[in-house]
């Protein structure tokens, strides 16, 4: 296998939503914040939904990496109810490898609103539910010992118990990603992010403001510096001025695509891993690399939700 996804299992629920409804219910645009079972259903009840996706970040990007042919799993905490076979089927159904075996839990699946706003961005309400709850015990050792590489999903160390299940795949993988996965997920978690990505990953994924944040930084300079310090990969996306990845003291750029018809954010950082990792794994350039991100990226903000088809 060449890559395995450790990461939250939701199930992504995608609605259109004018601004005046974000401000109604108290939301930022672009940014995810978490909610309980009772606020995700209240939300819920005055939308249309459009679309239901087995979604979460990192499985996102897992399903971008089986689309592109390569031979990829996923590791995801679900519930053994209507959406937790939902969700198995749907990442089956993408040739991914599900090494989990779900039973009969407390709490339901995790699940996420996505309220997609006429300017295309992206805010996202998470009810983690059983999702949030993966533990060490969940981590089977031997697929993450024979994978080549594992990826991260910074989202998912929001909640205590997922740490140990982190760790313990870090010990064992031979090389490990992480996606940053958010700003608010950054100022959380800073210390612990800071360590990772100093210490323990091979490759850290991040967009331009969450890097800003890990670091304090007070130019984009700063943050070049800090990176080649780490002697790391460090990949972030920064919109319309393209992506960066800095490397073995050397920093390599790619431009943005233009006159691109953008219908929806929603998996543009996922998506643009996919590109990246595939490039990776498959032994092409770091520039060749971050093409293939930018391709994958520009590809599905032109749909919606966060799946090529």
């Amino acid at each position: 296998m060449k890559v395995l996804g450790i990461g939250n299992a939701i199930v992504d629920v995608i609605c259109s939503v004018d601004d005046n409804f974000l401000k109604e219910n108290n939301l930022e645009k672009s940014t995810m914040k978490l909610v309980d079972e009772k606020e995700f259903k209240k939300l819920l009840t005055n939308l249309k939904i459009k679309e239901t996706v087995s979604g979460g970040s990192v499985a996102n990007s897992i399903v971008g990496l089986s689309q592109l042919g390569n031979k990829v799993g996923f590791i995801g905490k679900v519930n053994d109810d209507h959406l937790g076979k939902k969700y198995e089927k749907g990442l089956k159904d993408e040739n991914v490898t599900f090494i989990y075996s779900k039973k009969k839990e407390s709490i339901p699946t995790g699940t996420c609103l996505i309220l997609i706003t006429p300017d295309s961005e992206r805010t996202m309400c998470t009810f983690l539910g059983i999702a949030g709850k993966i533990k060490d015990t969940d981590i089977n050792t031997k697929a993450v010992e024979e994978c080549e590489l594992i990826f991260l999903e910074g989202y998912l160390w929001d909640e205590g118990e997922p740490r140990d299940a982190f760790n313990k795949a870090l010990k064992v993988s031979k090389r490990a990603a992480m996606s940053l996965s958010d700003k608010f997920c950054v100022d959380r978690h800073k210390q612990s992010f800071l360590k990772m990505v100093k210490d323990d990953l091979d490759i850290t994924f991040a967009n331009e403001q969450e890097i800003t944040s890990l670091i304090n930084a007070k130019s984009f300079k700063e943050v070049i510096d800090f990176a080649k310090n780490t002697n790391k990969m460090i990949v972030i996306t920064r919109g319309q001025n393209g992506s960066i990845a800095i490397h073995s003291n050397k920093v390599f750029e790619c431009e943005s695509k233009n006159n691109l018809n953008i219908i929806d954010l929603t998996g543009a950082g996922d998506l643009f891993a996919a590109g990246f990792l595939n490039g990776y794994i498959n032994k092409k350039t770091i520039g060749e690399s971050l093409y293939n991100g930018t391709e994958m990226a520009s590809k599905v903000i032109q749909i919606i939700g966060a799946r090529l088809k």
